[in-house]
């Protein structure tokens, strides 16, 4: 219930998918809240722009999959999505390979054309290792020297700015591998993309509630915890806390957005680029999310950076010395009774679109009660 000198029941920081599903929850309860973000858009990482009738991922792609029946008719109660395959590719000098690891890919690696052709040809180059303690370890205990070299170490190298053998193998364990001619990326029942892209969900999630953009939250934390029953904080629990147990890892990204006055540059949605020679990791051509026809397109170069308290943060990692940090911040985050944490920042957890939106369900329900 809102206290009677407080304006907002809740003031939510964030307006990416745990803030603005759990706006959007309170709101249906008739409750008042009050949406911040630093950025001057809503929709956090998912944020899309139309550019020459072609909805660009900013931020870089996202593909919303899940099989979780109630988490995809929530969702598209909200906008109407396109059914989507996601099939990238891999470049490897100049050498092209299937994503995720299939038969094609091996078939492109070797030349096999069955399982047990391939099973046999995974055998002779794989090192054995019985209790796989990083990436590396299990990335050549399961698919051996070849995969690892073409397609993965160089790769993660770039992509987490760390060796794959200081990396923990969990990592590497979310990727589909299959012995089949199937290159369809997500294993997942449902899967598809937003029709008029990620920022209209947002729009709708937030209709008729109050948005400020451009505010940096901790700057006037005292201000907003004034005017707030509870403070929703989907940022990072380092920074909340003023960095005093030492600064978590994240990983960053730099995004060039090019245009070409010409309708196809690559002839897929996304290449990922594993050679140890090219700086940038993927390069995303946005109109085949959509299968817009343009005469022009839009063609998103995604390079690691090295993360600071400046840079954006988008994935953790979760290393052990990371974890052991993020449990101090925790500790002093249950202390905070007035607080609700949600979101990959806060929780320092890799998410996927819909777990984050299950998380908000849930702690709105909560909230409920």
């Amino acid at each position: 219930m809102q206290s009677s000198n407080k304006k907002y029941d809740y003031v939510i920081v964030g307006a990416g998918f745990f803030g603005a599903v759990f706006a959007n929850e309170m709101k249906k309860k008739g409750k008042k809240c009050l949406v911040l973000d630093k950025r001057h858009h809503i929709g956090g990482n998912c944020y899309t722009r139309k550019v020459h009738d072609i909805n660009v991922h900013v931020y870089g792609p996202h593909i919303f999959h899940t099989s979780n029946q109630k988490i995809w008719e929530y969702v598209n109660k909200l906008v109407e999505f396109r059914q989507f395959v996601y099939s990238p590719l891999a470049k490897y000098g100049d050498e092209y390979y299937s994503l995720p690891f299939n038969m094609w890919t091996f078939n492109q690696l070797w030349g096999v054309k069955t399982p047990f052709e391939a099973k046999k040809k995974i055998a002779e180059t794989i090192v054995p290792c019985d209790n796989p303690k990083n990436l590396e370890e299990f990335a050549l205990s399961i698919l051996g020297t070849d995969v690892y070299e073409k397609l993965i170490c160089h790769y993660t190298e770039k992509h987490w700015q760390r060796h794959p053998r200081d990396l923990p193998a969990f990592l590497i364990k979310r990727l589909p591998f299959r012995l089949t001619y199937d290159a369809n990326y997500y294993n997942d029942k449902y899967c598809g993309i937003p029709i008029g892209g990620y920022t209209a969900i947002f729009e709708k999630l937030l209709e008729n509630i109050e948005v400020r953009l451009n505010v940096d939250f901790l700057a006037h934390r005292a201000y907003y915890e004034s005017i707030g029953t509870k403070i929703v904080f989907t940022g990072k629990l380092d920074e909340l806390f003023g960095y005093k147990y030492g600064d978590l890892d994240y990983r960053s990204l730099s995004f060039k957005h090019d245009i070409y006055d010409y309708e196809n540059h690559q002839g897929v949605v996304a290449i990922n680029h594993t050679s140890k020679d090219v700086p940038y990791t993927r390069t995303i051509e946005h109109k085949y999310f959509e299968g817009v026809k343009t005469e022009k397109t839009v063609v998103t170069t995604e390079t690691p950076v090295k993360h600071t308290r400046y840079t954006t943060p988008y994935y953790p990692v979760n290393n052990k010395e990371n974890n052991e940090k993020f449990k101090k911040y925790l500790t002093e985050a249950k202390q905070l009774d007035n607080y609700i944490f949600g979101g990959r920042l806060a929780d320092y957890k890799y998410y996927d679109m819909h777990q984050v939106i299950g998380s908000a369900l849930s702690k709105a329900k909560k909230e409920n009660k």
